[in-house]
């Protein structure tokens, strides 16, 4: 007989939050993947472009960790007109000695969502000025509230923009984020204006065409590029590569899928181009930012090790708290 916890969404919720735990764990993943022989194999993914869906499948197993997530995440854009959410899902965590299921995490994407946004703390954390404190969103999703809210855990946030095509959402998005947060969000519908003087610069839209144009950044902003994890999303202008320090977090994956794949197809950046990748500028093997002018960009597509650890945090809470439902089979 072996023994599975199964977690929902609401137990999830309740035991890993958007906390400094949650951006530590995230953070040591990445250090992981620096200093560690990581395995992590290339995303699986699914394309079902008549509904604009997509279904990514990723997985990583770290060296002394006790398990292994393997996460299933859809992503269907025309779901919100369904009055469904765009992004759902679940993770399976299984033993990394014996192969058998511990965990299965019906998260619905929660969980994804979280360590999405920490990764964009962890980001701003090595790549922003330590003074940062003007942030400005593109998009106004789920994502955008978050990625807000991860980085007021690591940096003096007092004032944020939101932008999005769709201004009533953006208007509503900054109302709710004003509430939550405790400091002031504003809907801007100029692009060009959002980003003068903002500090760090987050992109979250599944946006196919550049939202953030080069010519808009200004010296010692940081930028983190999270909408392209996929071939055909992108919202950074290439352009922007001969003005900023590039740093990834996997370049194997930016290299076919982020940002830099679009630099690359756009003959801005050679092919073989070597860069820094986030796990190494946390483990000080590489620079990250060195002067304060400097404009930094961060390409997140988004890695297997995240889920892996974010996935273990929750099965290690969860045997804290006895928060889930033990199956016997």
């Amino acid at each position: 007989m072996t023994r599975m916890k199964i977690l929902t969404e609401r137990q999830l919720r309740s035991i890993v939050p958007l906390d400094r735990e949650a951006v530590a764990c995230v953070e040591e993943a990445f250090h992981a993947l620096a200093t560690k022989a990581v395995a992590m194999p290339p995303i699986l993914r699914l394309d079902i472009p008549e509904h604009r869906g997509e279904v990514d499948v990723k997985t990583a197993y770290v060296p002394g960790l006790d398990g292994f997530a393997i996460k299933i995440s859809p992503g269907f854009f025309d779901n919100p007109k369904l009055g469904l959410p765009s992004t759902n899902g679940m993770m399976v965590l299984l033993s990394s000695k014996t192969g058998l299921v511990q965990a299965l995490l019906l998260d619905n994407g929660y969980l994804t969502d979280v360590r999405t946004a920490a990764a964009g703390a962890v980001a701003a954390r090595h790549l922003s000025r330590e003074d940062a404190s003007i942030a400005t969103v593109f998009g106004a999703g789920m994502q955008a509230g978050l990625q807000l809210e991860a980085l007021a855990l690591v940096r003096p946030i007092r004032e944020a923009r939101i932008w999005a095509r769709d201004a009533g959402k953006a208007e509503a998005a900054a109302r709710e984020m004003t509430d939550k947060l405790g400091f002031a969000v504003s809907a801007v519908v100029d692009p060009v204006a959002a980003v003068s003087g903002a500090d760090i610069i987050v992109t979250t839209t599944p946006s196919e065409t550049p939202v953030l144009k080069a010519e808009w950044l200004q010296p010692g902003q940081h930028v983190t590029v999270m909408g392209s994890d996929t071939e055909h999303k992108n919202e950074l202008d290439p352009h922007a590569f001969a003005r900023a320090t590039y740093v990834a977090d996997s370049l194997r994956q930016t290299r076919r899928l982020g940002e830099l794949h679009h630099a690359i197809a756009a003959r801005l950046v050679p092919a073989e181009a070597e860069f820094a990748e986030l796990g190494q500028v946390i483990a000080g093997m590489k620079p990250g930012r060195t002067r304060a002018e400097e404009i930094t960009i961060a390409d997140l597509t988004g890695t297997g090790i995240q889920d892996t650890a974010i996935a273990t945090l929750a099965f290690a809470r969860a045997n804290t708290a006895d928060a889930s439902t033990t199956f016997d089979s």
